[in-house]
């Protein structure tokens, strides 16, 4: 497997053993207090430890080598861990609104906020360990199902803050029904969130294409080679860590197969350069013939290309 595999596990692993500590914690603190905020809190965190599971299986099987059945590899399995996630994390806010409203008319008041304090702050110190692992691994490896965990405690920071200013109003400033309000703003924070977390992996799910500077990027790069004469009908996605290219390139018509076949492959040394581990499928076209229609058949190089020559 690659490291960036090994780095992946390594960040699930990680979020699976806070989730399991944290989740004991809150188990204690809201049989200690009754708060809301710690109850949704608390199965904010068990909603973590299942997502960190489902995380943990789709990077390993996203790692996983191409096989017969999956020529393309196994990456989008990462965009399927992080709609998961994203299904939990609604269920959770769901949740967690409706038990806020139904507290709010009800009036009822937690109680020993010192120990929902306490574990709180344990709770805020062991995510930001978590965090930081998090954010080195998305670094290094892209991996859109840590991204979704990694967005998810970062929301964690933020709610575990809302209990305690919940706790603190509730109990020391009399201050009543602020823990059904802090959370019921937990659980608006935990919908957007799933909102947010779900735009990355439907697009992966969908093969959206490359931002226009990456386009921008790739281009540019193809038109360092002196023998190409244009490019059209590119066609680009990302599945997991891994992107995929495809499109035409037009080349002297007087070229035989073998020349041709030695402008490909000083292309894709190009490529792997700027983009490594790129996947490429390049069609040679002879200039000036061009099957497609529409937008396929726009010269994507001409502009940069001129370019080129009036710096030149």
């Amino acid at each position: 497997m690659s490291d960036s595999g090994s780095l992946n596990r390594s960040a699930a692993f990680a979020s699976i053993g806070v989730a399991a500590l944290l989740l004991a914690l809150k188990t204690w603190a809201v049989w200690s207090t009754g708060s809301t905020a710690m109850l949704g809190s608390l199965a904010d965190t068990a909603l973590d430890l299942i997502a960190s599971m489902a995380t943990l299986l789709g990077v390993w099987v996203a790692a996983q080598p191409d096989d017969d059945n999956h020529r393309f590899g196994h990456g989008k399995a990462e965009a399927l861990a992080a709609m998961f996630q994203v299904v939990l994390i609604s269920i959770s806010a769901l949740s967690l609104a409706f038990r806020s409203i139904s507290q709010w008319f009800l009036g009822a008041r937690p109680q020993g906020a010192e120990d929902g304090i306490a574990v709180s702050a344990i709770a805020m110190l062991a995510t930001l360990g978590l965090i930081a692992w998090q954010r080195r691994v998305i670094a290094q490896t892209g991996s859109i199902a840590i991204s979704t965990d990694h967005l998810h405690y970062k929301s964690d920071l933020a709610l575990n803050l809302a209990v305690i200013a919940a706790l603190e109003l509730d109990q020391y400033a009399g201050i009543g029904g602020a823990d059904a309000l802090f959370g019921l703003g937990i659980a608006l924070w935990l919908g957007w969130g799933a909102w947010q977390a779900s735009q990355d992996a439907i697009e992966q799910l969908m093969d959206h294409e490359w931002p226009d500077a990456r386009k921008d990027a790739f281009l540019e790069a193809v038109s360092r080679h002196p023998e190409i004469k244009g490019l059209h009908d590119l066609r680009t996605r990302t599945s997991g860590n891994r992107d995929f290219v495809q499109f035409h390139l037009a080349i002297d018509a007087d070229m035989t197969v073998r020349q041709a076949h030695v402008v490909m492959d000083e292309i894709e040394a190009i490529l792997q350069k700027d983009f490594p581990g790129l996947e490429i499928l390049i069609h040679p076209d002879p200039e000036g013939l061009v099957n497609e229609t529409g937008a396929a058949a726009v010269d994507l190089l001409a502009d940069v290309q001129s370019a080129h020559q009036r710096s030149g």
